[in-house]
């Protein structure tokens, strides 16, 4: 009977080192995984910061080269409207 408890007590004693020592592993294994995850996270925002700064850098161009462009048609109307209005001038004077 002392031998069948002996023993009962032996494997509880095991059974509960085991489980202490799985679940310290798991707290690492869990330490290990949040470290690897924010690595990850940080170089994802950095990812995303610099395709954000291209985008960004390649409309202002865009927009620049689109305002030039009206500038310039702005000018040519300004040219055709002073023509008009030199050429009524003309008309009213004669």
């Amino acid at each position: 009977m002392k031998k069948i408890m002996l023993s009962v007590i032996s494997v509880m004693c095991l059974v509960g080192f085991s489980s202490l020592s799985f679940a310290e592993e798991m707290g690492k294994m869990k330490g290990d995984m949040k470290g690897e995850m924010k690595g990850m996270k940080d170089e994802m925002k950095g990812d995303m910061k610099g395709e954000m700064k291209g985008m960004k850098d390649e409309m202002k161009g865009d927009m620049k080269g689109d305002m030039k462009g009206m500038k310039g048609d702005m000018k040519d109307m300004k040219g055709d409207m002073k023509g008009e209005m030199k050429g009524k001038m003309g008309e009213m004077g004669k």
